[in-house]
């Protein structure tokens, strides 16, 4: 019999919605500070996990205490699964990045959410039902007029292509275990054990990766500081005490949201435009993620 959950199982639909997009805008702002970090691309998926260790560490300290508890340094299999997943997520992303165009990368990944509803009853139990199917058509829709304007395909980027493809399924799987690794854990505490375990995994990457670990510059630094603490601390995070109040089916199409936020945030930083269709994109993603949230509340323990 699995524990049953004692943290989210209170927040209302409006607070874990709001929690999740605010999640998504965390992570969607995440390429503004790779690109401005100075070092390469495995290095700085290294500096993210690892600089928003201390955060998550106070996070699960302040949440097990204020409950009487103590954190459990136990890599149990759904946390430690959840962030062996989030690394291959990121070593793929960033490879499908250097290999092919942002565009066709970031089309590829947001079939995560794809993945998820495929997966979702098989793997952890929970049906998806019509309006999660529905809300997701419109958001790939959606997503194919924000990026897809700009997606070509060509013989020398396949391989990246391939990678943006690989990178949807850890990404789609992440969401499954972190769901499960909920029903045991509270949302601190699961990040912060998982995220030691991406951290393992990257740091190996990185150094055979060869890329440059420091930043020449302070602006450099106080981007990778900003990733950790930002994109992932805040972003993962929030999306880890989502999950303990919404179905993985729902929270994954916070990928498409955080697409979104990207596109936005290139507009105001780099001067990026944008077109009529991507403002319909953008418009049809909110709307399929609307549509498909949940009618009653689907409780992540028994």
């Amino acid at each position: 019999m699995k524990p049953a959950a004692e943290t989210t199982t209170d927040l209302s639909f409006p607070i874990a919605f709001t929690l999740l997009i605010t999640g998504a805008i965390a992570m969607g702002i995440s390429p503004v500070f790779v690109r401005t970090a100075e070092i390469g691309p495995f290095a700085s998926a290294f500096w993210r996990v690892l600089l928003a260790l201390p955060i998550l560490y106070l996070w699960a300290v302040f949440e097990t205490r204020r409950y009487g508890k103590k954190i459990d340094w136990q890599f149990d299999p759904a946390t430690t699964v959840a962030g062996v997943l989030f690394a291959g997520d990121l070593f793929f992303w960033h490879l499908s990045i250097v290999n092919t165009t942002v565009a066709n990368a970031t089309l590829m990944a947001t079939l995560a959410p794809v993945w998820v509803a495929l997966f979702s009853n098989a793997f952890i139990g929970e049906p998806v039902g019509r309006n999660s199917y529905i809300g997701l058509a419109l958001c790939l829709v959606g997503a194919g007029l924000l990026v897809g304007s700009s997606f070509r395909i060509a013989p020398d980027r396949l391989w990246g292509d391939f990678f943006g493809l690989v990178t949807s399924i850890f990404f789609g799987l992440y969401f499954l275990a972190v769901r499960v690794s909920r029903r045991r854990r509270r949302a601190g505490e699961s990040i912060f054990i998982s995220t030691i375990a991406t951290t393992a995994c990257l740091f190996l990457t990185a150094i055979v990766s060869g890329d440059d670990m420091l930043p020449e510059t302070a602006r450099g630094a106080a981007s990778l500081f900003a990733l950790g603490t930002i994109s992932h601390a805040g972003g993962q995070g929030l999306l880890a005490l989502a999950l303990g109040a919404l179905s993985a089916a729902f929270s994954s199409l916070v990928i498409f949201v955080e697409a979104l936020a990207g596109a936005f945030f290139g507009w105001v930083v780099f001067g990026e435009t944008l077109t009529p269709l991507q403002i319909c994109g953008a418009v049809l993603i909110l709307m399929g993620v609307w549509y498909a949230r949940p009618r009653k509340r689907i409780p992540v323990g028994g």
